[in-house]
């Protein structure tokens, strides 16, 4: 078959089913962005840059501004076809910057299958989950609805779609629910795995950190709200008063992935970490931006004691990496975490803004980490067992595509 992914940041998920599907003897092509640099497994052609949108609204821009990108995309796909008879069989497509909106006008005998993250909801998600950030609601709705209006459309369109997790597929309307077929990407548990001789070093401030050091780590692309930053800097003095031998290490650039910028001009990490940080020793909490994959695998696996968060929202590939390098992962007691961890059996979960009990458990498993060894474990073994990529879930990514909404 042809094959062809549309994503603006390709590979995006599809890093591993790409060549997978080209190694069956599928022509694979991906349309992305122009300004996409990223390395690629398979074939790329690129759309022009959409023009930046201006409306009288921040609140509907979403719509316009994927609307735009859309007719890109389109424009590339229709030349695509007129000079080089290119016409896929397949088309699989991430929908949430709107890429995939008008390519069924160009191939219209093709399959259309589309990655399905998130369906926005104006209640019950993220939109009114932090009352640290409570909006006009009115405002709120509005936003949220021009967010998941193209998302809507698309899935109309789709003859099928993929979602990662459970809880992401039941964000969908229940009338699109029978398209969906559930399958993460998949953790790469063969890399991602216990090692005793792992090393992490800060060079330049002369530190080295092995398997046993007293290590509390917490991982994001971006130290943000929606992923719980401010509530793991609240519980980090009462932490570090407790264990004074230990020292966390932080990964996440400054700005922001989700949700929208502070209003003072900070940054969210100089904001909550201005807020405690006459109660910590800095000197102890070491901020290392972002770094290299190999790199953050040896850090996984010297932590003690691992911290994640998240809102009602698509979960991070970070905690499921984390259970699989075999971290003690303590986490937020939300709807997305609670599908993959079992409290007390596979890690542990603390409400999302309780920040004493944030403090006491973190205090606990960096104090005596051999009562976690059981959790360790477990939370390993069910990443090897339900979510290994080339056991597990490539194969079935693979026959999703070559399946997946036929008539």
């Amino acid at each position: 078959m042809k094959v062809l992914f549309a994503h603006q940041n390709f590979p995006g998920q599809f890093p591993h089913l790409a060549p997978a599907l080209q190694a069956r003897g599928h022509d694979v092509l991906a349309l992305t962005a122009e300004k996409n640099t990223r390395p690629s497994p398979v074939r790329v052609v690129k759309y022009r840059q959409p023009d930046e949108v201006t409306l009288s609204s921040n609140l509907t821009r979403m719509y316009a501004q994927v609307s735009e990108r859309g007719m890109k995309a389109a424009r590339a796909a229709r030349q695509l076809r007129s000079e080089h008879g290119y016409v896929p069989d397949v088309i699989f497509g991430h929908p949430g910057w709107g890429e995939t909106l008008y390519l069924r006008e160009v191939w219209p005998e093709a399959r259309l299958l589309i990655y399905g993250e998130l369906m926005y909801r104006t209640s019950g998600l993220d939109t009114d989950f932090d009352p640290e950030f409570a909006r006009d609601m009115f405002e709120s709705r509005i936003s949220t609805v021009a967010r998941s209006a193209h998302l809507i459309q698309t899935m109309v369109q789709a003859d099928a779609a993929l979602c990662p997790t459970r809880f992401q597929a039941e964000t969908f309307q229940p009338e699109f629910r029978h398209k969906i077929t559930i399958c993460h990407d998949g953790v790469d548990t063969d890399r991602l795995c216990p090692n005793p001789d792992a090393v992490f070093e800060i060079a330049q401030k002369g530190l080295r950190f092995r398997p046993g050091d007293e290590v509390l780590t917490f991982v994001n692309r971006s130290l943000e709200p929606y992923r719980g930053y401010h509530s793991f800097m609240r519980a980090l003095p009462d932490v570090l008063a407790a264990r004074p031998e230990a020292h966390v290490l932080i990964v996440g650039e400054e700005g922001q992935s989700y949700g929208g910028p502070p209003k003072d001009g900070i940054s969210w990490k100089e904001r909550y970490l201005n807020e405690v940080r006459d109660r910590l020793d800095l000197s102890r909490v070491h901020f290392l931006g972002r770094i290299p994959y190999d790199r953050y695998i040896a850090m996984l696996q010297v932590s003690r004691a691992h911290a994640y968060l998240t809102y009602p929202f698509v979960l991070s590939w970070s905690l499921m990496e984390s259970m699989s390098a075999g971290c003690h992962v303590v986490a937020s007691d939300t709807a997305p975490v609670r599908e993959m961890i079992a409290d007390g059996e596979t890690g542990e979960l603390v409400g999302f803004f309780d920040i004493q009990g944030w403090s006491d458990r973190l205090i606990a498993a960096l104090a005596a980490p051999e009562r976690f060894i059981p959790m360790r474990l477990a939370a390993r073994a069910h990443m090897v067992a339900q979510y290994d990529l080339r056991r597990q879930c490539l194969p079935r990514l693979v026959e999703f595509v070559e399946t997946a909404g036929r008539a």
